[in-house]
C-alpha cells in the first residue's frame, strides 16, 4: 500500500489534504506543528508561516494533539472549546515501525450551529427514508381480513370457513371462481390471518404483464442484464415477497415458458435473477387464483400438469354472485359505505324496487359489476335514495331477462346492439356475431375492455386486436 502511495506525486499531497478535509493539522512526536492548512489557519486567525514549527498548544486553544502523541489513543468526535465556541474534532496518532512519530487532527464542525445544520440535513434524509420505507411496507401488507368478506349464504360460508382453516398453513392455495367474485380479497384475508401477516404480501396479475417482461418482473435482473436495465439491478416480485405471501392472480394466463420456471421455484425454493448466476434462496407462500378451468387447460396443453398439481394442494371454490343472491343487500350496503367515502357522501340507501331489481339480475360481472352499478348510480343521484331511474338502462329493463341466469344473448343489452343477420357467407356471419358479443361484453362492463375480455374468456391482446378489426372504440 505504501509503495503504491509513493507513486503519487508529492505535489499532489497538500491538494488532496485540502480537498478531503477543510481544516487539518499535523504534529511530530513532540507536538510541534509540521503542517497546518490554510483552512485551519483562517479558522484560528493565524498564518501557515506563523504556525509551522511552533508547539501546537501555543497555536491552537485547548488542543490535545500533543497528548495524543504521548498516549497513542485516537480521539473521535471530541468537543473542544475554541474561539469562544465549541467545535468537534478528530485526532489520530501516526505510527512508523511500531513507534508513534506524530499525530494528525481535523476539525469536523467549527461550532454547534454548523453541527446542527448537518444534523438537520441528515435527519431530513433519515425521515424521508423512513417515510418511503413505511410506505413500501404498507403497500406490501394485506388490505383485507375475513371481516371484510360479507355474506351468509351456505356456499359462501363454506368457502370462507375453509379459507380461514388453511390460513395457518404454508401450503399453496388455488382460488377458483368467476371474474369479480372477490378472489383477491380471499387471498388478502388468508395472508392477514396467517403467521406471515407481518411480512410482505405481493400481488401480481398474470394477465396484465407482457410476456417478454414476465421473467424480469417475477425474478428481477442484475445490472446490465439487458438494454435499459436499471443500474444496480432490481429485485423481482418473488424476492420482494420472500418471507411472506406471493399472490398470482389469473394464473391461467401465465405463459407456458414461465410456468416451468415457477415450478422450479416451488421445488427448489430459490430463484436466479435475469442475467445472474447466483441462486437466491426464498421462503414464500404461493396463493393463486383463476376463473379458467385449469384441468381442461392441462388436457389441451395450455397449462403444465406438474405445475397444476403443485398449485392445487388446497382448492377453494368461491361462488358467483348469482349463486348467493341472498347476500346482495348486505354486499351492496358495504359497497355503498366504501363509495360514500370516495364521493364524500353519507346516508345513501337503496329503494325496495332497486333491491328487487338487483335480485332479479344474473350478474355476469359479479361483485365488480355490482360496485360499478352502484358507483354509476351515485353519480346520477341528487338525494340519498337510489331508485330505478338511477340504474343503467339494461338493469331497468331486466324484467325480460331470465331470473335464474338466462342466456346472455337473450338479454336486453344484447338485443340493443344486435340487428337481424341476413343470409351471407358463414365467415361474415361469424364475424358479425363475434362483433356483437364484444359489444355486449363492453356494455356489461361499462366500457372496461380488460373486464370485457375476461367475460369472453379471451386474452387482452386478442380482445384489443378484435376491437381494432371491428372498429369498436
Amino acid at each position: 500500500m505504501s509503495q503504491a502511495f509513493n507513486k503519487v506525486p508529492l505535489s499532489w499531497h497538500e491538494q488532496m489534504i485540502n480537498l478531503l478535509s477543510e481544516r487539518v493539522v499535523i504534529v511530530d512526536d513532540t507536538g510541534t506543528i509540521l503542517y497546518i492548512n490554510e483552512g485551519y489557519c483562517q479558522f484560528i486567525g493565524t498564518t501557515m508561516e506563523e504556525a509551522i514549527g511552533r508547539p501546537v498548544q501555543d497555536v491552537i486553544e485547548n488542543t490535545r494533539m500533543h497528548i495524543v502523541t504521548k498516549t497513542g489513543q485516537e480521539e473521535r468526535a471530541s468537543v473542544q472549546k475554541i474561539n469562544g465556541s465549541e467545535m468537534i474534532a478528530n485526532r489520530f496518532p501516526i505510527f512508523q515501525d511500531g513507534k508513534i512519530v506524530g499525530a494528525v487532527g481535523n476539525v469536523m464542525f467549527r461550532n454547534p450551529e454548523e453541527w446542527l445544520m448537518y444534523k438537520t440535513k441528515i435527519q431530513n434524509l433519515v425521515d424521508e427514508l423512513n417515510y418511503y420505507q413505511a410506505k413500501v411496507h404498507k403497500d406490501l401488507r394485506s388490505k383485507y381480513s375475513f371481516e371484510d368478506l360479507i355474506g351468509s349464504s351456505s356456499k359462501f360460508l363454506t368457502a370462507k370457513t375453509w379459507a380461514k382453516r388453511v390460513s395457518g398453513s404454508n401450503s399453496t392455495v388455488l382460488l377458483m371462481g368467476e371474474s369479480g367474485t372477490g378472489k383477491e380479497l380471499f387471498a388478502h384475508a388468508i395472508h392477514h390471518e396467517s403467521t406471515r401477516s407481518a411480512t410482505p404480501f405481493v400481488a401480481i396479475n398474470c394477465s396484465s404483464i407482457p410476456e417478454h417482461l414476465f421473467e424480469s418482473e417475477l425474478f428481477g435482473y442484475e445490472d446490465g442484464a439487458f438494454t435499459g436495465a436499471k443500474k444496480g439491478g432490481k429485485k423481482g416480485q418473488i424476492e420482494l415477497a420472500s418471507g411472506g405471501t406471493l399472490f398470482l392472480d389469473e394464473i391461467g394466463d401465465m405463459p407456458l415458458s414461465m410456468q416451468s420456471k415457477l415450478l422450479r421455484v416451488l421445488q427448489e425454493k430459490e430463484i436466479v435473477r435475469v442475467g445472474g448466476h447466483k441462486s437466491i434462496p426464498i421462503n414464500v407462500r404461493i396463493i393463486t387464483a383463476t376463473h379458467r378451468d385449469l384441468e381442461k387447460m392441462v388436457e389441451k396443453g395450455g397449462f403444465r400438469q406438474d405445475l397444476f398439481y403443485r398449485l392445487n394442494v388446497i382448492k377453494i371454490d368461491i361462488p358467483s354472485l348469482r349463486e348467493r343472491k341472498e347476500d346482495i343487500p348486505s354486499i351492496a350496503k358495504q359497497l355503498l359505505k366504501k363509495l360514500e367515502a370516495r364521493f364524500y357522501r353519507n346516508g345513501i340507501e337503496l329503494s325496495a324496487e332497486v333491491i328487487e331489481r338487483l335480485l332479479q339480475h344474473s350478474w355476469p360481472g359479479n361483485i365488480r359489476e355490482l360496485e360499478n352499478i352502484l358507483e354509476r348510480s351515485i353519480n346520477m343521484l341528487d338525494g340519498k335514495t337510489i331508485k330505478l331511474l338511477h340504474l343503467p338502462l339494461y338493469l331497468r329493463d331486466c324484467e325480460t331477462e331470465e331470473i335464474d341466469g338466462g342466456n346472455p344473448i337473450d338479454s336486453p343489452v344484447f338485443q340493443s346492439v344486435s340487428k337481424p343477420i341476413p343470409v351471407q357467407p358463414l365467415k361474415e356471419t361469424l364475424a358479425q356475431i363475434e362483433k356483437q358479443a364484444i359489444q355486449q361484453a363492453l356494455a356489461r362492463t361499462n366500457g372496461n375492455k380488460l373486464e370485457a375480455a375476461k367475460l369472453l374468456e379471451i386474452g387482452k391482446t386478442s380482445f384489443y386486436d378484435k376491437c381494432k378489426l371491428f372498429e369498436i372504440n
